[in-house]
């Protein structure tokens, strides 16, 4: 019971600490920095990008960061841009840099809503966080982190499909989609 309390309050711990930067946006400013690619026999590809990267901070000086190496801006909404090989960093201003890998993403650049998916690595200190979907939403005041969730540490493996955290309350659960089914909690030296 006390190994499942740990790893819950590590797992916590992690993602709050990406909930609470991305919550600060507040007093934020964005930079883009982009290459258009263009090819002149299709005037539509202008709204394809290479090298793409927004930059938020907030009053308190952390900073969020994402890049892509490609970016498509949605022609039916263009605050959405749809990214390939993503890579995001969360510098909090007295704590170590959170990272986040994956192949897409989905990035509202009025609202700095994210989504992450296929092979998605969250990483902090020591701590490492696989899975095939990351959704924060400030709307919704959730990140959910699902999909084959596996998160390791130098003592623990946990498998579950979801983590749901209220941004607001601070409310975890960690849960399986099918009740029979349960967290799978191991501990490495056993």
């Amino acid at each position: 019971m006390l190994k499942k309390i740990a790893v819950t309050s590590i797992i916590l711990t992690i993602l709050l600490s990406f909930a609470f930067v991305i919550i600060k946006k507040s007093s934020e400013t964005k930079k883009i920095q982009s290459k258009e690619i263009t090819e002149p026999s299709d005037p539509y590809d202008s709204n394809l990008l290479e090298n793409v990267e927004y930059v938020s901070k907030d009053g308190k000086g952390n900073e969020y960061v994402i890049r892509a190496l490609k970016g498509e801006i949605d022609f039916n909404n263009n605050e959405i841009i749809f990214l390939k090989n993503v890579e995001s960093q969360i510098k909090l201003k007295n704590s170590n840099i959170i990272r986040i890998t994956s192949d897409f993403g989905k990035y509202n650049t009025n609202n700095f809503d994210t989504i992450f998916s296929k092979n998605v690595v969250i990483t902090y200190l020591e701590n490492k966080i696989t899975s095939e979907y990351l959704d924060f939403s400030l709307g919704r005041n959730t990140m959910i982190v699902s999909k084959n969730v596996i998160y390791t540490n130098p003592e623990n493996i946990l498998n579950a499909d979801v983590i749901e955290i209220n941004i607001e309350t601070k409310d975890t659960k960690i849960f399986m989609y099918e009740n029979q089914k349960k967290v799978n909690i191991k501990n490495k030296n056993y």
